[in-house]
């Protein structure tokens, strides 16, 4: 496993969207848009593309304030879907492939499905697959564990918000690194 690179680290947000939101325990759902927060944030900084789906939002809501706002006046690529993995989503596949990515990090909800299937997909497709566990959900504590038990075994790094950042960062001093530690504080 090497260090990530943000330049040809994707960052996928997956799901995180109002009425699907609303059914996730209320801690998680904190750290996942804790985690997509800091996220955004440390893509910006440091040049990594960002991949933002929304499952069905005529009937799940759009993406949730929080993170809406974090995305604002950036240049995320936005993604429609039906399909349960973002990989199988209209223009999905093409936008990372443009993007030169090499790795990917992904968060959002749920786990045991829509980023269980993603990241599946992305890596049967030679990506290396990072899953930070404080920036996924699932509505119950079995389908969390399920979900990314599944995600390791379809050979997924399960890791965590701060240990992608630090890694993208490689060393302390810096704006970006003293911007993001703000936001990790």
């Amino acid at each position: 496993m090497q260090r990530l690179d943000p330049k040809t680290t994707a960052v996928v947000i997956i799901d995180i969207q109002d009425r699907l939101a609303a059914a996730m325990p209320e801690e998680q759902l904190s750290q996942v848009v804790r985690s997509a927060r800091i996220l955004v944030e440390g893509a910006r900084l440091l040049g990594a593309p960002l991949f933002v789906t929304e499952q069905y939002p005529k009937g799940l809501g759009a993406t949730l304030a929080p993170v809406n706002e974090a995305l604002e006046g950036g240049d995320a690529a936005r993604f429609e879907k039906l399909c349960f993995s973002a990989w199988e989503a209209d223009g999905f596949a093409e936008s990372l492939e443009r993007s030169k990515a090499r790795a990917a990090v992904v968060i959002g909800m749920e786990s045991h499905v829509c980023v269980y299937q993603t990241v599946r997909d992305l890596a049967q497709r030679g990506l290396e697959v990072h899953v930070p566990i404080d920036g996924v959900s699932s509505r119950r504590a079995d389908h969390q564990a399920t979900g990314i038990a599944l995600c390791e075994r379809a050979g997924a790094v399960s890791t965590t918000t701060e240990t992608v950042v630090f890694d993208w960062l490689a060393k302390a001093g810096g704006d970006a690194f003293k911007q993001l530690s703000k936001l990790i504080r």
